[in-house]
Order: structure tokens, then sequence, then C-alpha cells
């Protein structure tokens, strides 16, 4: 496996009486572990991915919601966890239309403090040929 981190800083509220206190606007900081693993490393390069390829694209999506008003940009709650299924898409698009599409398992876990975190875990799915 390979993995890479980053951080994000969000502000967001949700609907619903279940949570409490927090249906009111409040900030989180988020610590996010990204990490790939495939049953082989790429031949010839003894790899995962090409690790600053990653990087790369890890900073790119993850600058898509840093220092965001995550209520303007979705209309559901944006727990923790629905925020590891989002950037597992979002990541998951750039590792399929790279010229060496990477093949194999995505997780993406979001550390809310030392106690507390989220995980979203699949495999990346190739994008569906176009239609004819």
């Amino acid at each position: 496996s390979l993995g890479v981190r980053s951080h994000l800083m969000i502000a967001h509220s949700f609907k619903g009486s279940e949570f409490g206190p927090a249906q009111e606007m409040h900030g989180a900081t988020y610590e996010a572990s990204i990490e790939l693993s495939t049953p082989q490393l790429v031949e010839g390069c003894n790899w995962v991915m090409d690790i600053g390829e990653l990087t790369g694209i890890v900073d790119r999506v993850v600058g898509k919601y840093h220092l965001k008003c995550l209520d303007k940009l979705f209309d559901e709650n944006t727990t923790t966890e629905f925020m590891c299924a989002v950037l597992h898409r979002d990541i998951s698009r750039e590792l399929s239309s790279i010229p060496t599409p990477f093949r194999g398992a995505l997780k993406v876990t979001l550390f809310e403090s030392s106690r507390a975190w989220a995980s979203y875990c699949a495999d990346v799915v190739p994008p569906a040929p176009p239609a004819a």
C-alpha cells in the first residue's frame, strides 16, 4: 500500500434534531489520510504509483473543499462519513483518468481528533466506456 496525508478546514451545519448543537454553523479541521492498496506493484517501477502524482491528486481534490462552507456545496448533511465518500469519489475519478490508471482499493480516512475518525474504502472503478 501507499499513503499520503493532507488536511482541510471546513464549516457546516446539520439538519435534524438528532444532531443537537451541531445544527448550528460550526467548523471542523480534518486530517485526511489517503491509502492505495493493490495486490501487485507496478512492474519495472516496483511501486503502487508515483507518490508525487498521488500527492498532486490529493491536493487538488482536498483543495476543492478546504476553507469552504459545505452547506453551500451540498444539500445534505456533510457528516465526516459523507465527506470520506465524497473524497473517495473525487480521488477515484482522478486515479481512473491518469495515463496509467490505478487499479486497486482506495481508503479515505478523515480524523476529527486523535479519538474520532471515519473511513470509506472501496475499489477504484474504471469509468464506463463512452456509449457508441
